[in-house]
């Protein structure tokens, strides 16, 4: 059932109360904190005791351009989209108000900058000797699955299909499940990845025989006094899941080479392996399928036709006539 609000009677409604009601209004915790500091600034720009109504459309769009006019280009996107949500959203309130003005556009996002290595670098590393079992796994499992790190860092043995060389993960911005009458559950809409033989040879040598807890934990148990949540403990060895942090630590000593911090990010072998993928020929709808991107513009810039691809197309317009 949709969320009940509580709305002042009449038509008036002031900046704050509009911005707290719409805050109040969502379930995730995660868009409460995207939202929070797009609305919540705008709205202490504009006069938060002010009735909302009073409020002209430019300036809401001054009030973007002087707080995230020179910003990033993702973040700009981002306050303006929460913006037009909780505007959108006292519209359909019936409470006048302003709009987002036409000349305050979302902006088009740049080419990604992460770099993408070579196959050649990636397999180097994955064969270096000192390399422990447990990074040489977790390296080879994001770049086959083309996951990102947080994902897989989540998962637990009991999720692994690894006959099928596959398994469920929560992928960001899963939407929690509803059971019958709109009641929100615990868990969430899971999202398939697949690996292949270079993982599926170095798993059953990581687990070691455990059959439960998390598949990446760390060296070390706990110490006394960290809250840590059931799921993320083995519960053969007591050892806790490898945190992100972690990983990204450990990554950083193998491949930094100009100082501590300069090394590569885990988010880079997903980059890779969606580049090296291009650059064999997979089609945009492939690369979608193994990204699990929703927005084709998203990994438009890992669809990389050859020329001889292009050149065989071209070939489809030619009169019928010359191919006989």
């Amino acid at each position: 059932m949709p969320t009940v609000v509580q709305l002042p009677a009449g038509k008036t409604l002031t900046v704050r109360a509009a911005a707290d009601a719409f805050l109040d209004s969502l379930r995730n915790p995660n868009t409460v904190r995207s939202n929070g500091v797009g609305v919540g600034k705008t709205a202490e720009r504009i006069g938060e005791a002010r009735p909302l109504r009073s409020v002209a459309d430019d300036e809401i769009g001054e009030a973007l351009e002087l707080l995230w006019g020179s910003a990033a280009v993702n973040t700009w996107n981002a306050r303006r989209a929460a913006v037009l949500s909780w505007l959108g959203w006292c519209g359909e309130y019936g409470y006048e108000g302003p709009a987002v003005p036409a000349w305050t556009k979302r902006l088009a996002v740049p080419d990604s900058e992460t770099p993408a290595h070579s196959k050649m670098a990636v397999d180097r590393l994955f064969a270096r000797c000192e390399v422990h079992l447990r990074e040489k796994t977790l390296w080879r499992m994001l770049y086959e699955t083309a996951a990102r790190a947080e994902e897989i860092l989540g998962v637990n043995i009991e999720d692994l299909d690894l006959a099928g060389r596959r398994c469920p993960v929560k992928a960001m911005g899963a939407r929690s499940k509803a059971r019958r009458r709109g009641q929100a559950r615990e868990d969430f809409v899971p999202e398939t990845v697949y690996w292949d033989a270079g993982t599926a040879r170095l798993l059953p040598r990581l687990l070691r025989g455990r059959t439960r807890g998390p598949v990446f934990v760390t060296h070390r148990r706990p110490g006394p006094g960290e809250v840590i949540s059931p799921r993320d403990v083995c519960p053969d060895t007591d050892l806790a899941r490898l945190s992100y942090g972690q990983a990204r630590a450990l990554l950083d000593e193998h491949t930094a080479v100009r100082g501590p911090g300069a090394g590569w990010d885990l988010h880079e072998y997903r980059h890779s392996a969606l580049t090296h993928l291009g650059e064999q020929g997979a089609s945009l709808l492939m690369l979608m399928a193994k990204s699990r991107h929703k927005k084709p513009e998203n990994v438009r810039r890992y669809f990389k036709p050859s020329p001889e691809a292009i050149s065989e197309l071209t070939g489809l317009l030619a009169p019928g006539d010359t191919r006989r």
